[in-house]
């Protein structure tokens, strides 16, 4: 798949001819004892704005943006310091930058993968409920700061390690576009601009303005977004009843930003996948409730809608992930066949042998893509295939920690077996890979999705009575913080990889903040947790946290509390098998050359919307429009401009989005409420209204 992002011709500058004349620093001049303490300040504070958004939410908006940022001004602030007492020190770059957006991007993200909000308090007495908890006390853990820490240490850094061995596959061959990724780097590489570049001014200039319009756009909805249901976000845009569905345009950025980004066929993709699952699908499914699966169950419940939806999106990206797995598989066995067929040639810097070299990025389909289109293509992946990390050292260092948590984890909660560990870290690099192509595509990591997965199949294998609920919120952990971690790198690999940042510099700084986030999260939970009586029994600040019932609910459906609903199994094999066979056409009519191969659709994308609501498709559906617009009106610069304009909108939102948060959590409220309300509806407020004496 080709990138709309990396297209630079002629009479353009790119962005590298502007840093063309600053060497690429060393290891030692991007991991410096400065960018350590900053990401180490930055860590800690952002760590408690996340903590948290996950325990009212149950999910985690990206920190990467508000990171770099930070990073930039209290590094240039620290050097002020540093000038002022006369002190040498060495330039700040923007390796340096990536280095400390990296480190405390991957410090905070634990505070959604390490369960914190979810499953992790799911297994505390509260969610269980009091009548649960004192007939079977097997099936109830209460969180204990030594247990997270040490659970955290064992499976934070397995994700890493595993997807490594695919960063040439995703980043050089495939180019998939990691929308946040790359506008991180793009946020990076305007701030770090060397001085005459007259066009990178320019792209920042564009930038700062893009994201400071976005960044006011999106507090100023929040002053109209008083009540439930109320804001510009919430416009039927196409009427009352496909609002219903879901298909309005919510006038956020990001999305928009995001359409700019990707590819037409991504945001196509997911339009037709909306339109097959939110228009047609969930709703004959809707009129089946009483039938197929019980009336009145909460929207979170795997018994209700909520199951078939679940299960018929995994079904597609396992039958997309697996196909494109078995492809790279058969690539490997024909490299292996005319590997013996001729003599066996040294690779510079290669360290697996030659059979295995197609499915993790080397050997001759790689060497084709090192011929790159421009400037920046060719200085970007000699940078990023320029320092050796050896496969069998990162697959061996996986299998070191899974044998390590397959000991030592059953010794944390005696629910689990080693077998039911073992399993799971066989699954994870298969749904690894699966999630990251997703990931890299779409920018919505489903981590999640597959946890719940791995939980519904060892919570019912261990059974209630053998404490199965525990079990399988235990295995959705392991699953979550494997997947989440390993999109998370592969993401900041694609930000290094555009700011000539080394993945050996990106893994160990990807490292650093993991260890900083197994200690610094569960510090900062404990202090909510005892504290503020956060998810407790007693009440407080916030007394309960939504997620922790919602995935204890999903924990006894796997011990078999309740069913599944009727047919989703069937559904999801029917959708598993079109799945395959549209990517089997796929393939076959890119090896034809078909005409047809360019209105074919993503299958990860399609599956992607059967999860999230189609005001996403839309979304990045009218920033596909814009940019096929500009590019029709003026191609010179929406080659030159795009990118810049769609990353400020992506960072704009971001910040409004984060502003806009801190407010909620100040317990602020905003001062208008917009409404928009059908004819008859208003009708009936109305008259209601009229019937009201007045004062």
């Amino acid at each position: 798949m080709e990138s709309d992002t990396c297209d630079i011709h002629e009479g353009i500058m790119s962005t590298e001819r502007a840093y063309e004349a600053e060497p690429v620093p060393s290891l030692s001049e991007t991991i410096t004892a400065r960018s350590l303490a900053v990401s180490l300040v930055l860590a800690v504070t952002l760590t408690v704005v996340a903590m948290k958004i996950s325990l009212n939410s149950g999910f985690l908006p990206s920190l990467s943006i508000p990171a770099c940022l930070l990073g930039f001004y209290l590094s240039h602030a620290c050097i002020r310091v540093l000038d002022y007492m006369e002190v040498s020190h060495l330039p700040f770059t923007r390796q340096e930058n990536t280095v400390i957006q990296t480190c405390v991007a991957a410090c905070t993200t634990i505070a959604f993968s390490g369960g914190f909000g979810t499953f992790l308090l799911a297994m505390g007495r509260k969610s269980a409920g009091s009548t649960d908890a004192n007939k079977n006390d097997v099936n109830v853990e209460e969180p204990s700061i030594t247990r997270m820490i040490a659970f955290l240490f064992l499976v934070s850094f397995a994700g890493i390690f595993i997807i490594m061995p695919f960063r040439k596959v995703m980043i050089i061959r495939h180019q998939l576009t990691f929308p946040s990724g790359t506008a991180t780097a793009h946020l990076i590489n305007s701030f770090n601009t060397p001085q005459g570049a007259t066009q990178a001014k320019m792209q920042v200039y564009v930038l700062f303005k893009s994201l400071a319009a976005s960044m006011a756009w999106s507090i100023f909805q929040w002053f109209f977004s008083a009540g439930r249901d109320c804001g510009f976000r919430t416009f039927p845009t196409f009427g009352m009843e496909a609002y219903r569905h879901g298909f309005f345009f919510d006038f956020g950025m990001t999305n928009v930003g995001i359409g700019m980004i990707c590819p037409y066929v991504i945001s196509l993709s997911m339009l037709a996948g909306s339109a097959v699952s939110w228009g047609i699908l969930w709703p004959y499914i809707e009129t089946k409730e009483g039938d197929w699966y019980p009336a009145n169950l909460g929207s979170g419940s795997l018994s209700g809608i909520k199951g078939y939806k679940v299960f018929i999106g995994v079904s597609m990206i396992l039958a997309d992930g697996l196909f494109n797995f078995l492809s790279i598989m058969f690539r490997t066995s024909r490299t292996m066949t005319k590997s013996r067929k001729q003599p066996i040639t040294s690779s510079a810097g290669g360290s697996v042998n030659q059979p295995f070299q197609s499915l993790i990025g080397e050997g001759p389909d790689m060497e084709q893509q090192k011929t790159a289109k421009s400037f920046d293509e060719r200085r970007r992946a000699q940078v990023f295939l320029r320092d050796s990390i050896p496969n069998m050292v990162t697959i061996g260092v996986y299998i070191l920690l899974a044998a390590l948590s397959t000991v030592t984890i059953p010794l944390l909660y005696r629910q689990l077996r080693y077998y039911h560990v073992a399993l799971v870290y066989l699954m994870a690099p298969l749904f690894t890979f699966c999630n990251v192509y997703g990931f890299g595509l779409t920018d919505m990591n489903l981590s999640s999705t597959y946890a719940k997965i791995a939980m519904l199949v060892v919570g019912s294998w261990v059974g209630h009575k053998d404490g199965g609920v525990i079990a399988g919120l235990v295995t959705c952990g392991i699953m979550m913080c494997t997947l989440c971690n390993g999109g998370d790198v592969m993401q900041d690999l694609k930000t290094g990889y555009l700011t000539l940042t080394s993945p050996r510099a990106v893994l160990i700084s990807e490292l650093i903040g993991t260890g900083f986030g197994c200690l610094i999260n569960p510090t900062v939970f404990w202090v909510f947790y005892k504290v503020y009586k956060t998810g407790g029994t007693t009440g407080g600040d916030v007394p309960d946290v939504p997620y922790a019932r919602v995935y204890r609910g999903m924990a006894m459906l796997s011990v078999g509390q309740d069913g599944l609903p009727m047919h989703s199994m069937l559904f999801a094999k029917i959708f598993f098998m079109l799945a395959l066979a549209l990517c089997m056409l796929r393939e076959l009519a890119s090896r034809q050359e078909w005409r047809m191969r360019a209105y074919l659709p993503s299958t990860v994308a399609m599956a992607v919307a059967f999860f999230v609501p189609p005001d996403m498709a839309i979304g990045m559906c009218i920033g596909s429009l814009v940019l096929w617009l500009w590019e029709r009106t003026d191609p010179a610069e929406e080659r030159m401009l795009s990118s810049p304009v769609a990353s400020g909108l992506i960072c704009g939102d971001g910040l409004g989005s984060l502003v806009s948060s801190l407010l909620t959590l100040t317990k602020a409220t905003a001062p208008i409420c917009i409404k928009f309300l059908s004819r008859g509806d208003n009708e009936k407020l109305d008259a209601f209204l009229a019937t009201l004496p007045v004062f």
